[in-house]
């Protein structure tokens, strides 16, 4: 091998890498604003659902945090947990409860997510700001 071709190598292994990164950042995008199209062709196409960014935030939590029901739904219907929580220890219950998205809260609870998971759990989150009709479909 050259010099060139190992350059080359290595500057390919390098781009890799970006389009990995870039396709990240898409995804995580795509889960913050519900963006439920680019999400499903890219999760058929084979992209983990389970996928989680440096603060251990997946794209569910993204999804759950920002309010997109149908986007949690596309994403828990595609393998991801509805329990993982983030390094934080969050869960995305605790982040619906939390905003007061009580469609996004149902999904995650038929999901078979759990309120007393997470610190702050979703109970907890649910108690502190006062969210009524969150705290009644935890029961």
């Amino acid at each position: 091998m050259t010099d060139n071709t190992a350059a080359a190598a290595a500057d390919t292994t390098g781009q890799h890498d970006d389009d990995a990164v870039a396709l990240a950042h898409t995804l995580f995008q795509a889960a913050r604003e519900g963006n439920d199209g680019l999400l499903a062709a890219y999760l058929d196409a084979g992209a983990p659902a389970t996928l989680t960014n440096a603060a251990g935030d997946s794209l569910l939590m993204l999804a759950a945090y920002h309010g997109h029901a149908g986007t949690v739904r596309l994403l828990l219907q595609h393998g991801a947990d509805a329990n993982t929580a983030n390094d934080r220890g969050q869960t995305p219950l605790a982040g619906a409860a939390f905003k007061g998205y009580t469609d996004v809260a149902r999904v995650l609870l038929d999901a078979g997510a759990d309120p007393d998971a997470g610190a702050p759990s979703a109970r907890a989150a649910a108690q502190m700001f006062a969210r009524t009709e969150i705290l009644d479909l935890l029961g």
